[in-house]
């Protein structure tokens, strides 16, 4: 890696590269904090803490739990759950019993579901119950046999837990009928757990961690394979990265994150979960980040640090009523990921909180971190920032071939946070790995002399209009900067006179905007044809759980 003129935009003391040898497993990493923070709150949710030292007792009877099972080395068991303090207690059991944690989104359709386990070979699943029932209607097509059953009050205490279960079961209706026989309650699994003993197996850095299932929008979903060392990897890149701002949290204030992120997404996962525990920080669990009032009521009662969001839960929370009764002073960094920040959301965001929105980029087959903004930035740049220490980027053509300076092409990422690979799909591994050992990550985008990167877009979302190239991005971050826009989205649409045109759909903030305003507006600020063909409002638009907007299914309902 001789060449890397982003090394000029590092901060001073964010260094070139990191030693990920220093730990020879994610477990190693987590036992030292068990160790050294004991008596520190590792997680807050609905008013309680959970301390390291009860993350470390209650992950090691789980973990012999799991051993009890007469589960080996390196089998698979997946978490289907959201962001409740039992989830990290099973990602460290798992890992600490020497097996391999699938990470499931909650909600996925029995259909999903069932892929994901069957491709995974998961012989366990921890689920929460408001989830069984989907769980119910494919088990029996999986490889699953062993069920362990969470509930939202399962670490809440006797009373709250017992209240806060009714409330979720009886009063609002939250857990569906389900059957499923021989499931054993989580609290039950800790318990017997407690009355046997952890075997330590021999974990090295090469063994794979975390069986991380991409979204699946090329077609079938697969899981990329994420080894102890690639995450490691990142949780360091990470640190570095955040240090000279996190570093100005006042001496005996414990830093702080936010978790609003669902941590079945590795941006959370990693970012939010593993980052927090190497660095002894405390994580606010946010069960539901959709409940806006509720996440505001929470943050209300916090002093937080970090943030890491997506532009549409920066966007909500900035244009909620609530915003102003939470105290946003204490904020060291926001960063945005996993789809693009638009300039208007962090002009906002920054307006509000004093905090400016770094960007960042990743996949899940990269850990995810693989670049961001400087943290000491103070203003959004519109790029995806530089490469993170010990990481490589370039803009390469279809042949592989790097493009010249300032010309758009794939980009291309290597560094020790890639993964080994996509689980059992050597032939879709080899369609994303170059023979340099670059990974093609599917994004069109452009490197400045600077080493600063932009994504001009997804290589399949790009729209041709009569030959020319229109990327939905850059009309998408111009037309949110228009007063009365609250959320918008840009598609490709079959046009007979251009082949494809340009589908505009909005969320209006202001009731009074109209289309020939936004007309008048696109015909000002876009050139003939990147402007919209058709446009279309709408009260709210399709999203992934996380937040990202779902294009295609903007494309399918014309």
């Amino acid at each position: 890696m001789d060449k890397r003129p982003w090394l000029s935009a590092y901060p001073a003391g964010v260094p070139a590269d990191i030693d990920a040898s220093q730990y020879g497993s994610l477990v190693a990493l987590m036992e030292e904090s068990f160790r050294k923070y004991a008596d520190r709150p590792a997680y807050s949710f609905m008013g309680k803490e959970v301390s390291y030292g009860q993350t470390d007792s209650l992950s090691s009877a789980f973990a012999a739990y799991l051993q009890g099972l007469g589960l080996q080395k390196g089998e698979r068991v997946a978490i289907m759950m959201p962001n409740v303090p039992q989830y990290p207690v099973a990602v460290a059991a798992i890992l600490r019993a020497g097996l391999v944690v699938v990470n499931v989104n909650p909600l996925y359709t029995p259909r999903e579901l069932e892929h994901q386990l069957k491709d995974s070979g998961a012989k366990a699943i921890v689920i929460i119950e408001n989830f069984a029932n989907t769980l119910q209607q494919c088990i029996a097509n999986t490889p699953v046999k062993h069920v362990v059953l969470a509930a939202m009050g399962d670490q809440l205490g006797l009373l709250k837990g017992a209240l806060v279960n009714y409330v979720v079961r009886s009063v609002k209706k939250m857990v569906p009928a389900y059957n499923l026989p021989g499931a054993v309650r989580f609290n039950d699994a800790v318990a017997q757990g407690t009355r046997g003993a952890l075997r330590k197996p021999d974990i090295r850095p090469d063994d794979v961690a975390v069986l991380q299932y991409t979204g699946g929008t090329t077609g079938v979903s697969k899981g990329a394979v994420l080894l102890h060392r690639n995450v490691i990897a990142n949780v360091l890149q990470s640190e570095a990265w955040n240090a000279p701002v996190m570093g100005k949290v006042p001496a005996g204030e414990q830093p702080t994150g936010v978790c609003a992120l669902p941590l079945y997404h590795i941006f959370a996962f990693t970012v939010g979960m593993m980052l927090s525990m190497r660095t002894g920080g405390r994580l606010i669990l946010i069960p539901n980040p959709r409940d806006l009032p509720a996440v505001l009521k929470e943050l209300s009662k916090h002093t937080f640090h970090s943030f890491p969001a997506v532009n549409t839960l920066f966007n909500g929370l900035a244009n909620h009523p609530d915003f102003d009764k939470v105290n946003w002073k204490n904020l060291k960094v926001s960063v945005g990921g996993g789809m693009a920040v638009q300039g208007a959301v962090a002009d906002l965001w920054l307006k509000k909180t004093g905090c400016p929105i770094c960007e960042g980029y990743g996949l899940s087959e990269t850990s995810p971190s693989a670049s961001c903004n400087p943290v000491t930035s103070t203003q959004y740049t519109g790029t995806i920032g530089v490469p993170l220490p010990s990481t490589s980027m370039k803009c390469i053509d279809d042949n592989g071939i790097e493009v010249p300076l300032g010309q758009p092409g794939e980009i291309a990422i290597k560094g020790p946070q890639v993964m080994a690979g996509y689980w059992q799909r050597p032939d879709e591994t080899a369609k994303v790995m170059t023979a340099d050992g670059f990974f093609k990550s599917g994004d069109i985008g452009v490197m400045d002399e600077r080493g600063y990167f932009r994504i001009v877009d997804r290589k399949k979302d790009m729209v041709l209009v009569s030959g020319f190239n229109v990327y939905p991005n850059e009309v998408e971050d111009v037309v949110a900067k228009l007063d009365g826009v609250l959320e918008c989205a840009v598609v490709g649409v079959p046009d007979p006179e251009t082949g494809e045109a340009v589908k505009l759909v909005i969320v209006k903030k202001d009731p009074q905007l109209t289309e020939e305003k936004v007309r008048e507006y696109c015909r000002a600020n876009l050139t003939g044809y990147k402007r919209p063909r058709v446009i279309e409002f709408r009260t709210d638009l399709p999203k992934t759980p996380v937040g990202k907007i779902l294009r295609r299914e903007l494309r399918d309902k014309r």
